[in-house]
């Protein structure tokens, strides 16, 4: 069964939990982190990349929302870093790369969907 047809109730569910997993993830003071060795730009890349094909998955008729919740998301989460004592900043460098997680989501979203359709 496609994660689209999940009920509506758990789709929801599911999306509520991957953006709390990453909230807490961007959100923890970075010596909880283990060090990956990719960087931090690569991770922001990737973990937008992740939230934004989850949604997609989830909710494939949302086109333009998903992307836009990501972004608005992604902007909230620097917003938060800078303001919180957690020993973590807000970057306009991580947004960046954020958005180019969603870009390239997309980007992927759009290029299966046209190979569907021929």
């Amino acid at each position: 069964m496609l994660p689209s047809r999940f009920p509506r109730p758990l789709r929801l569910g599911l999306y509520v939990l991957a953006t709390v997993i990453l909230l807490v993830l961007c959100l923890l003071p970075t010596q909880d982190l283990p060090d990956t060795g990719t960087g931090d730009r690569f991770e922001h890349t990737a973990a937008w990349f992740v939230l934004t094909i989850t949604g997609y998955l989830l909710a494939p008729r949302r086109r333009l929302a998903i992307p836009a919740f990501a972004l608005a998301y992604g902007a909230l989460i620097e917003v938060l870093q800078g303001s919180l004592v957690t020993g973590r900043h807000g970057d306009v460098a991580d947004f960046l790369a954020d958005g180019v997680g969603v870009g390239l989501a997309v980007l992927l979203f759009l290029a299966v969907g046209w190979i569907r359709r021929r």
